[in-house]
């Protein structure tokens, strides 16, 4: 059983390869504001967390399993797809991109306790067949050390790894050190939930094993 990663994130492709799975990677052809401006103009609303990162997941997973037979040639397997928002104090917040903004993200951070949303959407693409896709999300509750001061946020800032995740914080890297507590599955917070995939993949009418493709 093949799979395909709809992301460039190293961190979802760590996830997969830890969990015994070697996926070939495409990058969806995605405008994401477009969709989300595009979706609540539309619908006259401001989308939740779990229904904005879902949207988006399920619009990457599609992209890419449109996509793939033509790229992958006579690919027969699963693509995912995954997006990831947190929430503190009923506010979203993507990736900061700048050290100000990851700066001040830090500074409301600590020692307090926010929500990690992430969306998974899964497509069963087989030669001759329609696509078939399920789709769920997951959330994870991580609190922040109350002790972290300000030289160890210009540190972190520093380095350049929260500018370009989502929350501006890594559970599995150099931000672990600044975290107390993770509630839920641990790796929704690193980038996508495993055992929702894993969830998923079964309600396809897989078997999770059959994807273990590495020593």
């Amino acid at each position: 059983m093949q799979v395909c990663l709809a992301s460039t994130s190293p961190a979802r492709l760590m996830l997969l390869r830890q969990a015994g799975i070697e996926p070939v990677t495409m990058s969806p052809e995605v405008d994401e504001e477009a969709v989300i401006a595009e979706t609540e103009a539309r619908e006259g609303r401001t989308l939740p967390p779990a229904e904005h990162v879902l949207l988006l997941a399920r619009r990457k997973a599609g992209d890419v399993a449109a996509r793939i037979p033509t790229e992958h040639a006579g690919f027969d397997g699963i693509v995912i797809g995954g997006d990831s928002m947190f929430e503190l104090d009923g506010a979203v917040h993507g990736k900061p991109y700048t050290a100000e903004a990851a700066t001040e993200r830090w500074r409301r951070m600590r020692g307090r306790t926010g929500t990690l949303h992430s969306g998974h959407s899964v497509v069963r693409v087989s030669p001759g067949a329609d696509p078939v896709e399920v789709h769920a999300t997951a959330a994870a509750g991580v609190t922040f050390a109350s002790d972290v001061d300000e030289a160890e946020i210009a540190a972190y800032v520093a380095t350049g790894e929260p500018l370009h995740v989502a929350g501006a914080f890594t559970v599995d890297s150099l931000g672990g050190a600044f975290i107390e507590r993770v509630e839920g599955d641990p790796s929704t917070v690193v980038g996508m939930s495993l055992s929702t995939i894993r969830r998923l993949v079964r309600e396809l009418g897989l078997a999770w094993p059959g994807l273990w493709n590495r020593a």
